[in-house]
């Protein structure tokens, strides 16, 4: 299976309240390196340093400092179609939803009392 196709299918096996993904992605052929460095530019993909992989991608759902899944899903397509084989796995994936609260105007203690009390 390609890598689009993979990432397709790891995205479709989640919740619909996923908010950020974790990948690692290796390719096999590592003398090709720069080549798959500059195809994920569009989905800024973080080199690792002395790892057995070689890159991480971050992608978010709807919002948030990562990249879009039409961004990743483009990124690996452009490998696929240049012959670029590798592995994909996903390390972390997170959901879930957070209550958002106006605490402009409040004092320090009434934050820090909310602060207490959504830690619990």
């Amino acid at each position: 299976m390609n890598l689009a196709d993979t990432f397709t299918e790891i995205v479709e096996s989640l919740p619909d309240e996923w908010t950020g993904l974790e990948l690692d992605l290796r390719i096999a052929d590592e003398r090709r390196y720069v080549e798959a460095a500059v195809l994920l530019v569009t989905c800024n993909a973080q080199p690792y340093s002395k790892h057995d992989w070689h890159w991480r991608i971050l992608v978010a759902h709807r919002f948030g400092h990562a990249a879009g899944v039409p961004a990743v899903h483009l990124a690996l397509k452009l490998l696929d179609d240049d012959g670029i084989e590798g592995e994909l796995a996903l390390r972390e994936a997170r959901s879930g939803h957070v209550e958002v609260r106006q605490l402009w105007g409040r004092t320090e203690s009434v934050r820090a009392e909310l602060k207490r009390l959504y830690a619990q």
